[in-house]
């Protein structure tokens, strides 16, 4: 015997929550596939100084977007269809992977909001390690002058957030991409720290968003889930 009344309307609305949920899980996976192969970042964590290869936090987190939005769409669509079903014993299993989850996803922010700047840190060490070495005369031996070219021409700047930043357009404009000698490029000089900064914290901001999105869903979805259940269970005593 199925559910009646608003159980039933319940079960529509865990359906509709759980396809929201499915569908929030692609948007994800698309996004963070989108991020890892953003032309932008990319360029940069490809690169490599001498032995060093630039930091992989970044993409250490993508991959972990990645299998997280793959995890919420099966898991939506085991919602769905429980739902669908009437079937408890789904139902609970649902719920359980919805607490693992969500659990997951409070942990995984807590950590994302205290190292929320070491990715961007870590990265301007690696760009002023090779800006150094490409000021050096013996940069020519290493490949220190392509890698700074290289942010340099991705991020449409020159030279760290220092004085030196300031005048390398003036003193090597051989590392720095062509621009007019105008008087707002030589006051407002574009900082690649700055840059940097920008890159990483407007793509952290996305994945905030969306986290906290996903989490409102979570929770109604958790609370639907154990309603539909009990009235599952009490209509099939009838």
């Amino acid at each position: 015997m199925g559910v009646e009344g608003c159980t039933k309307c319940i079960k529509y609305l865990l359906f509709v929550f759980n396809f929201l949920f499915w569908l929030a899980g692609g948007i994800i996976l698309g996004v963070a596939l989108w991020l890892r192969h953003d032309s932008q970042t990319t360029n940069i964590l490809y690169l490599q100084l001498g032995d060093k290869q630039a930091p992989n936090t970044f993409y250490v987190g993508i991959y972990i977007l990645i299998a997280v939005g793959a995890v919420m769409m099966f898991v939506g669509f085991l919602g769905c269809y429980g739902a669908i079903q009437e079937s408890q014993c789904l139902l609970g299993t649902f719920f359980t992977c919805l607490v693992i989850l969500f659990a997951c996803e409070v942990a995984a922010g807590i950590w994302g909001f205290v190292n929320k700047d070491q990715i961007a840190k870590d990265v301007k060490q690696f760009y002023d390690q090779a800006f150094q070495q490409a000021l050096m005369a013996e940069s020519e031996t290493n490949n220190g002058k392509a890698v700074v070219k290289t942010f340099h021409e991705t991020l449409d700047c020159c030279g760290p957030d220092n004085a030196i930043g300031v005048i390398t357009p003036l003193w090597r404009d051989d590392l720095c991409p062509k621009k007019d000698l105008s008087l707002k490029n030589i006051i407002e000089p574009s900082s690649c720290h700055k840059k940097i900064d920008e890159l990483f914290s407007g793509k952290l901001y996305l994945i905030g968003i969306a986290a906290i999105v996903v989490a409102v869903i979570m929770i109604f979805e958790m609370i639907l889930s154990m309603v539909l259940c009990c009235g599952i269970r009490n209509s099939s005593v009838y």
